[in-house]
Order: structure tokens, then sequence, then C-alpha cells
């Protein structure tokens, strides 16, 4: 099913290198705009490829990556390696140190309809158009994207522990999470990786908006290439691995805030939901998260004046009328947005992809700083989702509402860059890749 191959990535030379952790930034959709300006500042850092600045942001972007590589800032490597990457951290109330343990390799761009690569969320067009102009000018792969595979038996991470012992790049990142790069470029064991992903589909976790990008880039150059062979550089992706069955894996939620709606009434809005579900006040706000935390359905609601935790009457989940199949229609994503947002605020189904009514945060915190200054009219609090339910969409065929997961950690930028250029992608005549 899905094919892989090791990589020959553009890198900081030596010099850079050893301040790496001054040359990598935060994936485009999660830097915030203070981060981004002060990162601006150096003048290689990965920041100015990822989210270049200026009208003709793609331009520039192209541009200072053919200085850096003239220039000798960054280098590509002799080998093909399968590139090891670990992410160390820990949570708020827990003292245990997680390992979220992958390899990074190109995958090859399927089409949503070959289930070979399984998405479980959909994507905004504009951000899918902004990847795109980036890649078609960079012809750079600028950052990995995430994706999972299920192997029970574990038979990858000997591999990468050993690669581990000797470690490329180890930082601190903006998230306070330890990353550590290794290589793997003994031939054989990159074919063990190669053959174990074979048989196997791979759930896109994060970076919808960077593989669709890649998927449509990959469409507009076969139409262009009457000798397209599906050998081509354009026909891959850049993707981070990890194993489903790992207990490091961590989904955190992310919460709905809700602005502009007209006539704004919090007592008219609790009047609709109340066919719905059964209400309790919170007392205290700062606890509502803790206080819906693992039941099923339930969701906080914060207003500027008051918190009430609400929760599903059972007999209700058979009221709802999108067209999904039943395990989708009882996952609290669904719950929240068919009862909360469609039927209570009246932002329509088909109508909360592209709504400006409808914005999202992964903070409990922001999202009531946010209520309590007016900045938005309410907040949806909500559990994080499971491995299973991620699982469930995607074998399903259905597709959750946008932002709908967050893995934790985020990848970061800056280790390595993947060249889709042919005469930098294609394998030089002394490899056997």
């Amino acid at each position: 099913m899905a094919e892989i191959k090791p990589i020959r990535p553009w890198r900081f030379n030596d010099d850079l290198s050893k301040n790496i952790d001054n040359l990598t930034s935060p994936l485009f959709d999660v830097v915030s705009d203070k981060q981004r300006e002060s990162l601006y500042q150096n003048q290689y850092n990965s920041i100015h490829l990822s989210v270049p600045k200026g009208p003709n942001a793609a331009d520039n972007a192209k541009k200072l990556l053919e200085e850096w590589k003239t220039s000798g800032a960054v280098k590509q490597d002799d080998l093909y390696g399968i590139y090891v990457y670990y992410q160390y951290f820990t949570l708020p109330g827990s003292h245990k140190e997680y390992c979220r343990k992958g390899f990074i390799c190109n995958l090859r761009a399927y089409d949503w309809e070959d289930k070979v690569l399984l998405r479980h969320e959909n994507t905004m067009p504009g951000s899918v158009n902004d990847r795109i102009d980036i890649l078609e000018k960079t012809q750079l792969n600028v950052s990995p994207t995430h994706g999972l595979y299920t192997d029970e038996t574990f038979e990858l991470e000997k591999y990468m522990d050993e690669s581990m012992k000797f470690p490329i790049y180890e930082t601190e990142d903006y998230q306070g999470v330890r990353d550590v790069l290794s290589v793997i470029h003994d031939a054989e064991v990159i074919k063990r990786f190669i053959t174990l992903i074979d048989d196997k589909q791979i759930i896109l976790a994060d970076g919808h908006h960077r593989y669709e990008g890649s998927l449509m880039y990959r469409h507009k150059m076969m139409a262009e290439n009457k000798n397209h062979t599906g050998k081509e550089g354009y026909n891959y992706h850049l993707m981070f691995l990890t194993n489903t069955e790992a207990d490091d894996l961590r989904i955190l939620p992310t919460h709905r805030l809700i602005r502009n709606i007209e006539n704004f009434d919090p007592q008219e809005l609790l009047k609709k939901l109340e066919p719905y579900f059964i209400f309790k006040p919170v007392d205290d706000p700062y606890n509502i998260n803790e206080i819906i935390l693992g039941k099923q359905w339930a969701f906080g609601l914060l207003f500027k004046d008051f918190a009430i935790k609400v929760r599903l009457k059972p007999e209700m989940i058979n009221e709802i009328k999108w067209n999904f199949p039943q395990e989708i229609k009882e996952l609290d994503l669904t719950v929240m947005h068919y009862f909360i947002i469609e039927k209570a605020l009246g932002i329509e189904g088909k109508d909360q992809r592209a709504s400006d009514k409808l914005i999202f945060d992964r903070s409990f915190g922001d999202c009531l700083a946010k209520v309590i200054t007016e900045e938005v009219q309410m907040a949806i609090i909500t559990n994080d989702i499971s491995m299973e339910d991620v699982k469930k969409v995607c074998y399903s065929g259905y597709t959750m509402p946008q932002k709908s997961t967050y893995f934790y950690p985020k990848v970061i930028c800056g280790y390595l860059f993947s060249s889709i250029k042919e005469d930098e992608f294609q394998s030089p005549p002394y490899t056997c890749f």
C-alpha cells in the first residue's frame, strides 16, 4: 500500500547548526504573530521558508533559498537516510516524561480515493492555496507532516533506539519539548522500514493543508508533464511517521469560540439547548475543563458572566439528522457541531467549515480570557479525542470538522528540508535508492 523512500535532505551547515535552536521555528499554523516577528530577526531562521514575509512571500522564499544554497548556508546530504525524530515532553498535572518516537521519510502523495492515506478532518481552502504557492516556488517540503501507521510488533523501534545513541541535533523548542534527531544510513535497515510500511494504511494526523497542497501540485504537474512516470519528485511528500500503538501518542482538545452572532443572547441560547441537554451551573469557570473531563457528550459553555456544564440527554443521540454512520454520530465533536453550533447557534453544518463566526483555540486559558474580555461571545470547551475515535473516523471514510484534533507535541521546522526539484530529488548513481 504505502510507498516510502529515504531522503537526502538539505540541512544547515555545520557552523550554523552549532546553534540549531536559533534556526528552528513552530509550524505555520501555530506560530503566533509575536513569535513570528521575533524569529524573523535571525536571517537564517527557518521561518523565512515556512512563513515568508511580504506581498510576494513565495517568491521571497525562493530567492532566499537560492541564496542559502549558493552561500553554503544549507547543504544537501550526500547519503540517503531515514531520519529518526524523538520528542520528549511532559503534560500538566503529571511528572511523567513521555517520548513520541518516529521517523522522517518521503511518502508517495496518494489521492484520497486510493485509501492508502486516510484523512480525519477537512481543510480550509485559503490555507491550502498558500501552501501550494510556497511549494511550487521553492520546490521544497519545508517541514514534515505527521502520519500514523499501526505496528503492534514495534519492529522499527529497535532500529530507531539504536540510532538515537548518536544524535545529530538536540534542542528544547518553544513548547518546552526536547527534540532529538538522528539518522539511519544502513541500507538493509532502511529496506526494513520500506518493507514494513509497504502493506500499511497511513492516517494523516497533522498537516492536512500541507499534504493537500502537495497533492494538488502533483496533479498540476502530472497534467503539464507529457512524460510523467510517477518517479518524479513532485510525486512525494515529506512525512513524520509514528506508531498508533505507542503509549506516548497524545491528542489534546481544540475548543470552539463563537463571535459575530447577531443579537446574541446567552439565555435565549440556553432555551434552544434545553430540549437536548442536561444543565449544571458551574460556580468557578476556571474548573470547567476538569468538570467535563472524561464524560461523554459533556461540554463547558463559557459566557462573560457565568459558566455552565451541559451534557446531552442519551435519548437525543438518535435525533442527529446528518448522514453519518452511528459511530460517527456518537463522537463528542459531532454532538457539539450538530446540537450546539447548528441547532442552537444557527450555523448550518455545510457552512461551518468557512464560517467567520467559528474559531478555534487549544488553550483553555485563552478561551476564558477571550470570553471575559468580550473578544468572543462564548466558548465551547470540549474533551480530547482518543486514538480509537480517530481510527473510527478514518476507516469509516468520513471526516471530522476542521481543527478537531491536536496531536501533541507539534513537529518543529528547521531540522531538515526535503527537495522535490528533479536534480536534487533523483538518486545519485552511487546509491541503491
